[in-house]
Parts: C-alpha cells; sequence; structure tokens
C-alpha cells in the first residue's frame, strides 16, 4: 500500500505526496475585486514549505455572482491571472503542486464572512451584495431568494467556467478541481431537495448531473490532456429523498467518463436541517471508499482527518488515494513533516525546505 509520502501520478502530473490542502475560503479579498492578496501568498504558501503536496486555493468564482462572499477571490478577469501567477510559482518552487478550486456559490452567494458582524449572514445590494442564482426559485433558510437560471443562462455559467479554466492554465495552475459539493450551484442542481425544474436539467438522475457534465467538458476542453481535473462532490445530503452516497458513485464513473481524475469525496451543506450526520474522526472516509469501489474512480478523502496514522490508515485499507487536510492544517501548516517523522520516515526523506533542516524532527 503507499504511504502518506509516496508520490502519486495522475495523467502526465505526479504530487510529491499524498497528503493535500483542502480548498478553505479566506474571505480576505478586501477590495472586493477578487484579486489575492499577500494574505494568500504567506497562507498556502506556508503549506507549499510545511510539506503538503497539493495545495488548492479557495473556492474561487467563475463570476462575480458566483463569490459566496464580496470577499472572496475570483478569475474572470486578467488582473487576477497576474495575482495568481505570483502564488502558483512561489508554490512550485517549494516542490507543492498547485491547484484551483473553481466554483460558483448559486443561492448561498452574496452572504458575509462567518467572523463578520453578520456572522455569514445576507449581504444586500446596499452593502455589496447582488441577487444570487439556483436551479429554482428557492432561498437557502437565512439567505436571499435567488433568481432561477434560464436555459441560456445556465449555458453561460458552463461557459464561464471553460474560461475561468482557461486562464487558470494562464495563472500557472497544474490542477483544477470543479467544485460541486456544499450546496453551492453544481450541487443545486444535483440535488432533488434543491432542484425543482421541469426541463432537461431537473427530474430525472441524468437531467440533475447534466450540468456538472457539461461543466466538467467545458474545463477539459481548455485544460492540457497532460494534467488533472478533480470534482469535488458530496457524497450524500444526509436528508431522506436528498442526493445519496449510490448516486454520487454513479455520478463518479460518469465524470471518470469525460475526463475526471479523481473525485474529492465531502458531503452535506444543501440544507439547513440535516441533523443524523455521524461527526466524528474520519466520519466521511466510507462515502469515498464507497465510490472509489463502485464508481472505480480515484477519491480524496476530507473531514476530521487529523492524525498521522489515522491518514495512513485510510490508504492502508484502500478507502482513499489521498487525504485532504484542512481545519487540522490551519493549525499546524507544517503538518506533513510531524506525519514524516510520526510514521517513521527518516529525515532526509521528508519534505523539508533546506531554510527549515534545522528544525527537522529527529
Amino acid at each position: 500500500m503507499p504511504s502518506l509520502l509516496d508520490p502519486l501520478t495522475l495523467r502526465g502530473l505526479t504530487v510529491r505526496n499524498r497528503i493535500w490542502l483542502a480548498p478553505m475560503c479566506q474571505y480576505s479579498v478586501t477590495a472586493r475585486d477578487g484579486v489575492p492578496t499577500d494574505w494568500h501568498l504567506v497562507h498556502l504558501g506556508a503549506r507549499a514549505t510545511g510539506g503538503f503536496g497539493l495545495v488548492m486555493t479557495e473556492a474561487t468564482a467563475v463570476v462575480p455572482e458566483g463569490r459566496i462572499s464580496p470577499e472572496d477571490t475570483g478569475l474572470w478577469n486578467d488582473d487576477q491571472v497576474v495575482a495568481w501567477r505570483r502564488i502558483t510559482d512561489f508554490l512550485r518552487a517549494e516542490g507543492a503542486t498547485p491547484a484551483i478550486q473553481l466554483a460558483h456559490a448559486g443561492r448561498k452567494a452574496s452572504t458575509a464572512a462567518p467572523f463578520a458582524p453578520s456572522k455569514g449572514g445576507p449581504v444586500d445590494d446596499a452593502e455589496g451584495g447582488w441577487t444570487p442564482v439556483g436551479p429554482s426559485a428557492e432561498a437557502f433558510p437565512g439567505l436571499r431568494a435567488p433568481h432561477e437560471l434560464t436555459v441560456d443562462e445556465i449555458a453561460g455559467v458552463v461557459e464561464a467556467f471553460g474560461a475561468a479554466a482557461r486562464r487558470a492554465v494562464e495563472a500557472g495552475f497544474d490542477v483544477a478541481e470543479i467544485h460541486a459539493a456544499h450546496g453551492y450551484l453544481l450541487h443545486e442542481f444535483l440535488s432533488p431537495l434543491s432542484n425543482h425544474r421541469t426541463d432537461s436539467y431537473g427530474g430525472s438522475f441524468e437531467n440533475r448531473v447534466r450540468l456538472v457534465v457539461e461543466v466538467l467538458d467545458a474545463v477539459r476542453a481548455v485544460w492540457p490532456d497532460d494534467l488533472p481535473v478533480l470534482v469535488r462532490l458530496s457524497g450524500t445530503d444526509w436528508e431522506d429523498d436528498g442526493w445519496t452516497i449510490e448516486e454520487s458513485a454513479r455520478l463518479g464513473a460518469l465524470l471518470r467518463e469525460h475526463g475526471a481524475d479523481l473525485i474529492d469525496v465531502s458531503s452535506g451543506g444543501n440544507t439547513a436541517t440535516a441533523v443524523n450526520i455521524p461527526v466524528a474522526p474520519g466520519f466521511q472516509v466510507p462515502l469515498a471508499s464507497q465510490i472509489r469501489r463502485d464508481g472505480n474512480v480515484a477519491t480524496g478523502a476530507v473531514g476530521l482527518i487529523t492524525e498521522p496514522a489515522q491518514a495512513q490508515a485510510i490508504l492502508d485499507d484502500g478507502h482513499a488515494d489521498v487525504v485532504l487536510l484542512a481545519r487540522v492544517a490551519l493549525r499546524e501548516p507544517a503538518w506533513p513533516l510531524r506525519a514524516a517523522h510520526e510514521l517513521g520516515f527518516k529525515r532526509d526523506d521528508a519534505p523539508y525546505p533546506p531554510q527549515y533542516e534545522r528544525g527537522a524532527w529527529r
């Protein structure tokens, strides 16, 4: 079985290890123009020097109205390309693989940062907000009512993902991840709890997954053939009559056929009423395992993975091909270096920058 520090090759790209940084919103674009700042350089750069194999950006909007908050990053213009290039150059120089998560927040857009006074509440137009969009004109509880996308507007969303992917190549990213989880736009189309359409984008499984497949096709069409594209899914809504793990596995197989190289498996986020979520260390790992097995596709596991032995066991047991760390990486930017020590790797086999070797575990 592979170790956490073993490289992983997807298409023509080899990532130095299987400890990946999960996308985490920073809500730190104070100019509200989508351009990443010094904060993003230092935040992401610290994880590169800390030994992560792949370092992924926060959810980066493909259009302004696709931002979760006005302070989110974007990739809809050339100024953003230039700013991202500074960051990808640094990540690559430190041995990490730069990855970007392309996203559209859908009906959960125009919300404040969780540390703002309104603690994630809706942002109105007078405060710099906008009308969100969704598959149906049904608001997420407590947020603004969305505009129901027309078929022509859906085509515009697909085009925007493709254009953002093209800019991501120019910005120096080696991996693109399509965000289809956590109750954001693509997940909203997948789930019958939020998608009440009666046209070709609603109703049956084939119709509800149509947008995700079209977005993947648009991204894959402009992404280099030798570089991978990932898709993040919520494996389940944790709700009766919602999106299920069986559908996720079925979709995972379909996405693989359309050029997806790995499914990054999270869960939930599409409703405010899910109460039976079995939150515990590694609680989402079985979802990654089932999609890997039944969808015959590589997967990444995420969710309360905090200890090296726990992460290694996920690989040993064949549940996933990589692990993605989020909150523990906020606490410990050099988690991979501690993992290498605890798992018995020699110092020279751990991904230390030369500037940090004096602080190596012994």
